[in-house]
Formats: structure tokens, sequence, C-alpha cells
């Protein structure tokens, strides 16, 4: 006897629901498992940066996605990939092969793998950072001031004292004022190296004349370890390394002092770090923003020039990896990512001790004409902590001006002594000169140069007065350039 049909329909929809339930619970494990597995990629991405990613992540430096070989062919010819040796022949560099344009500045990964690029000034800064306040260490501390006939420093004075948080009172006579020259990225390495070998190490500067010699102060970026020992990063594309024998013609031609905040400082590891202080040292010129610890690294360099005070401080917001970073008891950059605690900490150090504070900074975007909101950001907040001069370098073109709170800021000073590309924007560079006063405020003009290869060398007239007309354009906030080189604006803010 057949059931009911209302007993036969029941028992039908209890066992589709059976059946039912057991593909949802299918689907429902299978979903688990595709969650588990995302959570546990993502663990061990986390674990790989926070342990120090060898990639460098947007780094102009390197190759992203997308780019062809041709793209990647080094705007500073010579450098081999993984290697400081050059390629090819000494002759000049015409390559019609660039690298492709960054879209921002390169973020290392932080210590908690927090990308810095994705904070903003005021954020919390998480690089590893010393006291360079409290345990700044005393070695190659000493005023120094030039000789104007030798250019050689002179021997070591009295410590500076100590001066109220505004910066105290000078003991300058009333009108003095100090003259001081900044350039930008120099490297010897490569065909720049194959080239001063064969023409002597003086080469470079056949065109400035004494015009390093003359002036009170002289300072510029030190882009490449001097050493000749070290080992090649082997997460880079493009190392550098110049011999200890192009510090004593750049010491020769007047060179004061070096930022060492850059990209490239530890390309042959700390070893080539440390190398390049004991060469730095051995040669007479003074450096910032990179040293056996951190203490060292953020640690201001004072001068006393013709009575006036003269702090220097170097950071920069560009390395490939944070391991770079100076720590403690660590051989590392300054850095200058996130809030920059430190950097500022120090700019308030050189603040109290000095009649003029000079910060070097290593940021922004290469071959890009403009400065980055990073850029603006940290000028800003260095001026707000008490800098009166802010020169910076990295883009390996020239940037414009802006007066911000009375202070200037030179977003990018281009190349000085370099390899050439095709890039015509790369050959423009320009030797920026602040006359300086003791009561505060620093007059700025620019003086035209091209940079050949290894070699600077003097614009034309008609030359120049063009690149000061872009300069002009490029600067910020009304600040005009006139044929001259002669800056000036007309609403300081």
């Amino acid at each position: 006897m057949y059931p009911p049909r209302s007993q036969k329909h029941q028992t039908g929809k209890k066992a589709r629901r059976k059946r039912q339930g057991r593909t949802w619970g299918y689907v429902n494990l299978g979903l688990l498992a595709v969650i588990v597995l995302l959570i546990g990629y993502y663990l061990l991405t986390q674990k790989a940066h926070t342990g120090g990613s060898a990639q460098e992540s947007r780094n102009p430096e390197h190759q992203t996605a997308g780019q062809t070989a041709e793209q990647q062919t080094d705007e500073r010819q010579g450098a081999v990939p993984g290697s400081g040796e050059e390629a090819g022949n000494s002759g000049p560099e015409t390559s019609s092969e660039q690298p492709a344009e960054e879209a921002a500045d390169p973020p290392p990964p932080d210590q908690t793998g927090t990308p810095p690029d994705q904070e903003t000034v005021g954020a919390q800064q998480d690089q590893p950072a010393g006291n360079g306040s409290k345990q700044a260490e005393q070695e190659g501390k000493q005023e120094t001031g030039k000789n104007s006939d030798s250019g050689k420093a002179k021997p070591q004075q009295d410590q500076i004292p100590e001066k109220a948080a505004s910066g105290g009172t000078s003991d300058a006579p009333s009108g003095q004022t100090i003259r001081i020259h900044f350039v930008g990225d120099m490297i010897f390495s490569g065909k720049v190296e194959t080239l001063l070998e064969s023409k002597g190490y003086s080469y470079p500067f056949t065109y400035l004349g004494d015009l390093f010699k003359k002036d009170d102060l002289t300072l510029g970026n030190l882009e490449t370890p001097v050493t000749t020992r070290g080992v090649g990063a082997k997460n880079k594309t493009y190392v550098f390394k110049s011999s200890p024998k192009a510090l004593d013609a750049l010491r020769a031609a007047g060179m004061d002092a070096v930022t060492l905040a850059n990209n490239h400082i530890l390309d042959q590891g700390e070893e080539g770090l440390l190398d390049t202080v004991t060469h730095l040292g051995a040669s007479g010129i003074k450096y910032v923003g990179a040293g056996k610890n951190a203490a060292r690294a953020y640690a201001p360099e004072y001068f006393s020039i013709k009575g006036m005070k003269v702090a220097l401080v170097g950071a920069s917001r560009v390395y490939p990896e944070s391991s770079w970073a100076a720590g403690t008891s660590k051989p590392g950059v300054a850095s200058a990512y996130g809030q920059a605690p430190e950097v500022l900490k120090s700019i308030a150090e050189a603040r109290k001790n000095a009649d003029l504070v000079i910060v070097m900074a290593h940021w922004g975007i290469e071959r890009q004409s403009t400065p980055d909101a990073n850029q603006k950001a940290l000028a800003h907040a260095f001026v707000d902590a008490g800098a009166d001069l802010i020169i910076g370098a990295h883009p390996h073109v020239l940037q414009g001006l802006e007066q911000y709170k009375g202070k200037w800021i030179a977003y990018s000073t281009g190349n000085f002594i370099f390899t050439k590309s095709t890039v015509p924007a790369t050959w423009k560079t320009a030797v920026f000169e602040a006359s300086c006063r003791p009561e505060g405020g620093c007059g700025m003009k620019l003086i035209p140069y091209k940079t050949e290869l290894g070699q600077p060398v003097p614009m034309t007239p008609d030359e120049g007065k063009k690149l000061m007309q872009e300069m002009q354009q490029l600067s910020i906030g009304g600040v005009r350039v006139s044929g001259d080189g002669t800056v000036t604006t007309g609403s300081a803010r």
C-alpha cells in the first residue's frame, strides 16, 4: 500500500533538505579553507617585511612592474647592476636608454612592516632612532672656518656656548655677512672614475677656479661610499664605490663638509660607510647625516665663522630598506621618514647652540622638477623646528625655491659631479650661494652650470638667463629669480 501523497511529499522534502545541508556544509568548509590560506599568506608576507625585505619598493634605483629592460638603463651610466664597476668605455655617455620615472619616493618598510610613505608628518615614527641630543659624540664636532686664501680648516677653537632656545645672541660684528656655497650630487664612480684616473682627480674643478676657496663654507651631497673594501649591496640595481683619492682633490678645491644622508652611502655595506667616515677625517672634510651609530648620524656639525656660529644637520627620506637607518649601536643614515623625530630634535638642539641652522635633506622623486607633498611638509616642519636654510637633493634635476616664514628652501640642487644621461633636465645645475647675517636672514643667488661627464661647466650668459627663467617658473609663492641669479620674494610668509 502506497503512503498518502502528503506523507510522500514530506519524505521527499526532508531528503532535499539533507542534500542542501550537505551542499552548504561543503561550501562553508571551502570558504573557511580559503580564508585560512589568505590569513596565512598575509602573516608570512608581514613577517618577511618586518625582517627587512630585500626588495626596494618603487625605488628609483630599481625596476618596477611593467618596465622594460631598456627603461631600466641607469641615468648614471657606468654603474653596472649589482656592482660598483663601470659599463662600457670612458667616452661621452649618450645612451638613448633611460629608466622610467617613478611616481613616488621609495617607501622602505619600517620596523613594524608599515611603509613610512603611508605616514604623514606628525605620525608615529617607527624607524630605529638614537638620542641625537644627549649621546652626540665629540668626534668631528670642533668648529672650523675657512681660510679665504688657502681653503683649509682653521685650528680648533673653543667649544660653542649653550644658548637660549630662541637662538641666543651672536658675538659677530654687526653687519658681518658670511658666504656659503651649496652643490648637488657628487660621485666618483664608474665612468667618472675612469675619466678621473686618466685626467686627474682635480679635473671636476677645472672651471670652478677659487670659488669654493674664497667663500666661508662649501657644502655638498656625497652620494657614494668612499672605500677600497666593502661588498656591493645585493638588493640594489645600481651601487657606487669611489676612490679615496677623490676626497683629497675635493678638499683642495675648497669643500668643507658633506652630507652622507642618501640612498647610496651604504652601497658597500656598513664597512663602506665606516671607511668613508675614516677617509673624510683624513682629508679634513666634515660630515653629517650618517655615522657609526644614531647619535653620530643625527648629531649637528658646528662651525665658527667670523664670530658667527653655524650648525649643519643632514637627513634622508630616501633609502632602499629600513635596515639602512642608524640605530643605537648600528651604523647607518639619519632617517627623515614619518615624523622624523630625531631630525627635529637635532634641529632644535642646533637652534639653541647656533646663529644659523642649515639642514641638508635627501628626498623627493627622481627627475621630477616639482617637490612632492612629503618634501613640502618636511621642509616646513624643519623650519618650524628652528632651521634657517634648507637645501635638498636626490631628484637629479633642479627644483624651485620657496620662502617659508622668511626662511629659504631650495628643494633640489640637481647633479654636480656625476655621469651624464640623455635626459636634458639632468644636465642643468647651479651653485647655490647664500649670504647670511648673524642677526638673521639669508640672501640667495644661483650660479648656472652644466653637468658634463664628471665636470660642471659654466653656462653661457644666454643659457644662464634661460635657466633662471625656468627656476622662477618652478619656484613657489611669488619667488622671483633675476637674470643674474638673484633670488627674491615679494611676500615672505
